[in-house]
């Protein structure tokens, strides 16, 4: 992986590079004015460090193709529909899992997803999803974005994954 930019980086300014994600090998002194690392690849903080990287996001062009196009050669076996229209979150426990998916919808949810891709035929959003829940039961607003989902579901979501994870190590 080589990035290569002619001006200094500022505070606040940012660039990209495929495929490279930060870094979680310094090679400044903590004490030193400028920080200094090296540009890893987005896995390396995980596979090598055992370190926590963030989640992956990515576009799908309609529903049925975030299934299609799974990364994963075996496919997700867990899948969660985030909608108000799901189950409580505080009602369930996650099964085993070795690769989920969360799913947000737009400002009309799951539902338009489903409504418009041209490769499902089914009108009940909750039967494409293992788990369809709503992570934010009593939001108290109409809609919520999606932004705001995300940090919501993975706060309402982390214990019960932890959870699952640890009964997956005593097995």
């Amino acid at each position: 992986m080589h990035c290569v930019w002619r001006n200094r980086l500022g505070c606040g300014s940012s660039r990209t590079c495929p495929g490279a994600f930060g870094t979680d090998q310094p090679t400044s002194l903590p004490d030193s004015k400028t920080r200094k690392g090296l540009v890893v690849s987005s896995h390396h903080p995980r596979t090598v460090s055992g370190l926590y990287w963030g989640y992956s996001v990515r576009l799908a062009s309609c529903l049925s193709a975030v299934f299609a196009e799974c990364p994963f050669k075996e496919g997700y076996d867990l899948s969660i529909g985030t909608s108000e229209r799901g189950t409580s979150v505080d009602q369930v426990a996650l099964p085993p899992f070795s690769h989920a998916l969360i799913v947000f919808g737009g400002l009309q949810g799951l539902e338009a997803g489903v409504d418009a891709d041209p490769n499902l035929e089914v009108s009940d959003a909750s039967v494409v999803f293992d788990l369809y829940l709503n992570t934010c039961p009593g939001q108290g607003s109409r809609t919520i974005r999606t932004e705001e989902a995300i940090l919501i579901s993975l706060s309402a979501l982390r214990p019960r994954i932890e959870e699952t994870a640890k009964k997956s190590r005593s097995n």
